[in-house]
């Protein structure tokens, strides 16, 4: 068995990074792509590799040589790379082809360590690795028969979205016997560049053996095998996340991105609070229905914006604001305050972040023991009854409170805004999770009568987390006071909703059953989940009104180390709180409430670590129309066997 590699191409896409050396040369995490594939054909068991270099092959055969550890390294020159495509790689490299059984690969990709080997290992001789194709793969797709042969090549430009479920992405990793190479493949390969020339890819050629009776070339079909193909800057970032071998700088890497996990297939993420149970099916059936409009055409102006919120929530269009999300409107209103706001800390980072932008705004903190606070506990700080704070302008209540979860009743809040009024101050209350409260049925101050008696109050709500809908940007602010309205809304653009945003404020009416019958599923989950965390022996879970909990790990172990180690191991992404400011020490976590699938999954894995390892795999759970199988495949039973037998206490300690 050989290798071949095919590295003579410019890589013009990732711009400054092969400017001056080939794309293969690009190093990850300290590790370039060529060692990369070399280490994993080495760890394969292959001994030779045959290298086709074209651009800056002077770079590439300094670095290696002709031997890297014990594979030995010939060369083939492609020289005129710059005006042909990889299958004029391929034809060159052809005398090898024919005298070995080879492993095709690019030299662009990454993948986990023992792919190759797997590959290798198949009993089938003549195999392409495919992945179950996603929306944010590109390029060559195949379709399988039943047999897991492959059926049929199907490039970019026949590529149908209404067959999509049928796809599986090429990886770009191949196994071909010698007489597959000798017989078929070579001959077509041929063949084809006489036909069409040299500027072509060389999987246009299995295109052509795939329509083939029996061609006998099967699907090596990867589950949860990580790879990933770099072709630009935003590509080599993504997979510096992916394949970063290090927990903690995998950690790091991954809270950075605050969001746009889709090119992480797997990741469970119990970090962004997100409403697991709506939209419903029939509502995502209607926005995209009506896709090409609202793409081609602009969104209305702030005034309709502010309709629309209205008839949502029953309001004078006078009272409300629409934003880009609430971050927008919070960012918006700290421009248009002055003075003293106390917050409740901790509390939700945008809101201190954007205060601090206005030098008219001065800060102060209420830190409240145990995570629990009432009504008369802020009233007594923003007035300066106690000794923690001077009196406060304006005060600050996230409620349900993020990230504790405390809750103050409706009735409270309303008596809390009348007490201020009477001191002339401001209240500000974010009610985004308001609708996951079990405390009484509604709970909400988006009402005429109640910002009208009292215009010292304002009202935030981001819609993204309770509807399901972080995608289309959309918060609202209300206040009765018509002046601040009017300041808030000369921070704010003329046009900041898209046309998603504004089609989705038109139609949600329809569907506000839908939207109650979710928050009463998010709201039994949580006593189920809640539950199932303390069952573990883990975690102090504290009471929660939101579809988050704040836990307190036990037996020592940090929040980091366990923030790293469920990353690492198991791919489920945590909110770390040590360091947030009113968060004591450094054993506190933040876990989303998703559905009854995803929360078993975790509890799954997490009551594994709690019994001292992952010996044992746990039951196949079926996640989002996928089988997820949690500790069932090599990547997770190597990493298993270096944990096994730890107990909580040595796992804290072992930074």
């Amino acid at each position: 068995m050989q290798a071949l590699i095919l590295a003579a191409g410019m890589g013009n896409r990732l711009g400054k990074y092969t400017r001056n050396n080939t794309k293969c040369m690009l190093s990850l995490n300290g590790k370039t792509l060529i060692e990369r594939a070399l280490d994993a054909v080495s760890g394969a068991g292959i001994r030779r590799c045959v290298i086709v270099a074209g651009y800056q092959k002077e770079n590439l055969v300094s670095f290696l040589g002709n031997k890297y550890r014990d594979v030995e390294i010939d060369y083939v020159f492609n020289d005129v790379y710059h005006k042909t495509n990889n299958i004029y790689s391929l034809y060159l490299a052809k005398d090898y082809l024919v005298r070995d059984d080879t492993v095709l690969l690019e030299s662009d990709l990454i993948f986990e360590d023992t792919l190759l080997l797997d590959i290798v290992s198949s009993p089938e001789k003549n195999v392409a690795a495919v992945a179950k194709w996603e929306a944010w793969m590109d390029g060559t797709v195949v379709q399988l028969s039943g047999d897991n042969e492959i059926a049929a090549f199907i490039p970019k430009k026949a590529f149908s979205y209404d067959q999509k479920e049928t796809y599986y992405k090429t990886v770009n990793i191949y196994k071909f016997s010698r007489e597959f190479s000798t017989a078929m493949y070579v001959p077509f390969l041929e063949a084809y560049i006489q036909a069409m020339g040299n500027n072509e890819y060389y999987e246009q050629v299995l295109r052509v053996i795939a329509t083939l009776d029996q061609c006998g070339l099967k699907a090596f079909v990867l589950s949860r095998q990580k790879w990933y193909e770099i072709d630009d800057a935003q590509d080599k970032d993504i997979a510096e996340t992916l394949f970063a071998e290090d927990s903690g700088a995998k950690l790091d890497l991954m809270a950075r991105r605050y969001g746009v996990y889709r090119r992480f297939p797997g990741l469970l993420d119990y970090c962004y609070l997100v409403n697991p149970y709506f939209p419903p099916p029939r509502m995502r059936a209607e926005i995209q229905s009506y896709f090409d409009t609202l793409l081609t055409e602009y969104p209305s102006g702030l005034n309709v914006q502010n309709l629309l919120a209205a008839k949502l929530f029953n309001l004078d269009e006078a009272y409300i604001l629409v934003g880009n999300g609430a971050a927008e409107l919070i960012r918006a209103l700290a421009l248009s305050l002055s003075g003293t706001v106390g917050i409740v800390y901790p509390s939700f980072n945008e809101y201190a972040e954007s205060f601090a932008f206005n030098p008219a705004v001065r800060l102060a903190s209420f830190i409240p023991e145990n995570f629990a606070y009432t009504k008369d506990d802020v009233a007594a700080y923003a007035n300066g009854n106690n000794t923690v704070s001077a009196e406060c302008d304006a005060l600050l209540l996230i409620n349900p409170d993020n990230p504790s979860g405390n809750y103050i009743a409706r009735a409270d809040v309303i008596a809390l805004a009348a007490q201020l009024k009477t001191r002339g101050k401001r209240l500000i209350v974010d009610e985004s999770f308001v609708d996951f409260a079990d405390a009484e049925e509604e709970g909400t101050l988006l009402q005429d009568d109640v910002l009208a008696a009292y215009p010292n109050m304002v009202v935030i709500k981001s819609l993204s987390k309770s509807y399901g809908t972080p995608g289309i940007r959309l918060g609202v602010l209300a206040s009765g006071d018509l002046r601040l309205i009017g300041n808030v809304r000369k921070n704010m653009s003329i046009w900041n909703i898209n046309a998603f945003a504004e089609y989705f404020l038109q139609i949600i009416g329809k569907y506000q059953k839908d939207y109650q019958a979710a928050c009463k599923k998010i709201k039994a989950e949580r006593a189920r989940f809640g539950n199932a965390l303390r069952e573990t022996g883990l975690f102090d879970v504290y009471p929660s009104e939101a579809n988050y909990f704040l836990c307190k790990l036990k037996n020592g172990m940090t929040a980091r180390r366990f923030a790293e180690t469920v990353l690492a191991e198991q791919e489920i992404f945590i909110k770390d709180l040590t360091g947030k400011k009113g968060i004591p020490g450094d054993a506190f976590i933040r876990l989303a409430v998703r559905d009854e699938n995803d929360n078993n999954t975790f509890i799954a894995c997490v009551s594994n670590l709690a019994q001292g390892g992952y010996r044992t795999p746990p039951p196949v759970i079926k996640r989002q129309n996928r089988l997820l199988f949690v500790f069932g495949f090599p990547r997770f039973r190597r990493k298993a066997a270096l944990v096994s037998g730890l107990n909580l206490t040595t796992l804290a300690h072992s930074r």
